[in-house]
């Protein structure tokens, strides 16, 4: 098995390379004065099994073409197989249509992973159930939850006196989950409104007990407006202190620094996407997905 990385999110890779006891084998990526890139395989890979890790973040068009890229060009150096480490799917939010006239990105991109030459794509905490669906090749659907779970064990954030919490509806199943690995945690759904042209988030009430800590659980955190909204709204229902543990730190725009002023007491994220120096925070707390990939490239 050879692993290349793309410029995404190479520490992860470097991560997973390690645990399986392998060293990353070598791309050269060239970025021309107008941005084209060329890339070369550096290493024989003829019969090989392919590992490319590449997260598809900001900037998601960027990323995606490099991803594309690199599987076309072990694709013509005659690999056996190519797996494709997307541990942030991008445009995973725009699959199916929202509104007449729009495309279905996420479909757009399933197809050119087809035609690139991918076997197998090993994922992170969708943000919908239906999305596996849209896919004709074989998708590895991994979460994030089991490794919130022992996370608050750890904290000691699993008494009697916590409810975990989920912004929307839409994260119902996520939230059930993650109760019945706490021994059934008691929780509570708020309902949330987005207006799909402005992108303005409200918050109306909330399906359940406030308890005294509450654990709030997402799959993404893009600009906190999501967040911050909930967390108040806890705050004015009795909470006391609030936590937030998210797969994907996609931290758009002013995001870190609007946590941190935040009444959030600590937020936990996992690295799926790289977070650099700059976005980093006090309150946050970086958790590695990298031995649940590693032990799923080794079945």
């Amino acid at each position: 098995m050879k692993i290349f990385s793309g410029s995404s999110n190479k520490p992860l890779a470097g991560k997973i390379a390690k645990l399986l006891k392998k060293e990353l084998s070598q791309l050269e990526i060239h970025i021309f004065p107008d941005q084209e890139k060329r890339v070369r395989v550096l290493e024989k890979v003829l019969g090989e099994d392919a590992v490319i890790v590449q997260s598809t973040s900001t900037d998601a068009d960027k990323n995606y073409i490099e991803l594309f890229f690199i599987a076309d060009a072990l694709r013509r150096s005659g690999v056996k197989t190519i797996i494709v480490v997307i541990p942030y799917l991008g445009y995973q939010r725009q699959d199916h249509l929202f509104r007449e006239g729009e495309a279905v990105s996420i479909d757009v991109i399933v197809k050119i992973l087809k035609v690139v030459g991918v076997d197998k794509v090993i994922t992170f905490d969708l943000h919908s159930t239906r999305i596996p669906e849209i896919f004709n090749i074989r998708i590895v659907h991994l979460s994030a939850l089991s490794i919130f779970a022992e996370k608050i064990k750890e904290d000691h954030l699993d008494g009697d006196d916590t409810v975990l919490v989920s912004p929307d509806k839409g994260g119902i199943r996520r939230i059930k989950i993650l109760s019945e690995m706490l021994g059934n945690m008691p929780y509570a759904v708020i309902e949330k409104n987005r207006d799909l042209a402005t992108g303005k988030v409200t918050m109306d009430g909330i399906d359940g007990e406030v308890e005294e800590n509450a654990i709030i659980v997402d799959d993404m955190i893009s600009t906190g407006s999501t967040i911050v909204t909930a967390a108040n709204l806890l705050k004015n229902k009795g909470a006391k202190n609030i936590y937030v543990f998210a797969t994907h730190a996609v931290f758009s725009k002013d995001a870190p620094k609007i946590l941190q002023n935040s009444s959030v007491s600590s937020v936990y994220v996992t690295d799926t996407i790289f977070v650099p120096e700059e976005k980093q925070f006090p309150k946050l707390e970086i958790l590695s997905i990298s031995e649940m990939i590693a032990k799923t490239l080794k079945i």
